[in-house]
């Protein structure tokens, strides 16, 4: 998905007396993707406070989208650096095209995941059988040694993990025995997970890792501190175990997402994550003179996106301070 927002707003980071000395919460800004008939989505990652946790630097959510209404989506041939990109959607099918060939449909309940380090484009478009489209579109920022990989594309379709009062799908790293066969180039965890009404659960988690809780649906409660839909709820390295909750009535569904703290500063501009403005500016250029870093995508019936115009002031990274101690 491109991030067609070049100059965020300020989104309000939150913590919770008792408990906030281990959860912050992040809240969501909307963001209108397209045209007059826009896709509005739902935005907790990157923002003023924070621009990550572990390596997950970009969170949308959207949907329930009644694609009647708003048309769907349909996203023009875009170019990205220094990053994968995680498609995951709960309803609806998306149709990927990129520059490395791949020709897909990203289907509920399965993991797409694109390496786009030294430069891929690519398409998403809504299929016409879809009547509402609801996911999240995740993007994970790639350490220095390996921010120029080459192009690549993964499929993963994760079983269904029964717990007692959960159900958990791992597209990404290990939890509840069970380890993804994705690669990655840091140590990560993507998890969707289900709660039943009024039951907790705890995971045994990696305690070097950052953690972060996006409710999907309904309420989630992170280490007794409630989570609204569409928050992130984000808790620092320390614990090996993992509280989660379901306060209401109806399933809570949320994403859980994990990895060590990066440790490397980065600069994140349209749909390029790199290192310094320099390195921005020429990674626009290329895009704008349609250079062999970023290639074609073959099959899409219409225009790239041209790049916004750089602000006047040149790009710096973005505040990332330790999460409260758990």
């Amino acid at each position: 998905m491109s991030n067609t927002e070049t100059d965020p707003a300020e989104v309000v980071c939150a913590a919770t007396a008792g408990a906030a000395a281990r959860v912050e919460v992040l809240e969501p800004r909307d963001v209108p993707l397209g045209g007059p008939r826009a896709m509005t989505v739902r935005r907790t990652l990157p923002q003023r406070g924070r621009s990550m946790v572990g390596a997950w630097c970009f969170a949308d959510h959207y949907g329930p989208d009644d694609v009647s209404a708003t048309g769907g989506m349909d996203v023009a041939p875009h170019p990205h650096t220094g990053l994968q990109t995680v498609s995951w959607l709960f309803s609806g099918e998306i149709e990927h095209r990129d520059s490395l060939g791949v020709h897909a449909v990203v289907r509920p309940g399965e993991l797409n995941l694109m390496t786009g380090g030294h430069g891929i484009c690519h398409s998403e478009v809504s299929l016409p059988g879809t009547t509402v489209l609801h996911g999240v579109q995740l993007w994970v920022a790639l350490p220095d040694a390996h921010r120029d990989a080459p192009r690549d594309f993964q499929h993963h379709r994760p079983e269904p993990i029964a717990l007692p009062g959960a159900t958990v799908r791992v597209f990404l790293g290990t939890l509840a025995g069970h380890t993804s066969p994705v690669r990655t180039f840091t140590p990560l965890l993507g998890a969707e997970l289900v709660l039943e009404p009024g039951v907790g659960v705890e995971l045994a988690v990696d305690p070097r890792h950052e953690h972060g809780v996006l409710v999907d649906q309904g309420e989630v409660e992170l280490s007794g501190v409630r989570v609204r839909r569409a928050e992130l709820g984000c808790t620092a390295p320390g614990a090996g175990t993992l509280t989660l909750a379901n306060p209401g009535p109806q399933p809570a569904r949320a994403m859980l997402l994990g990895g060590e703290p990066f440790g490397e500063e980065i600069v994140m501009w349209w749909n390029f994550v790199a290192r310094d403005h320099d390195e921005i500016a020429h990674h626009r250029a290329e895009w704008q003179a349609g250079t062999e870093r970023f290639g074609q995508v073959t099959g899409y019936p219409g225009a790239r996106l041209p790049a916004p115009p750089l602000p006047t002031g040149r790009l710096r990274p973005r505040s990332n301070p330790p999460l409260p101690p758990r």
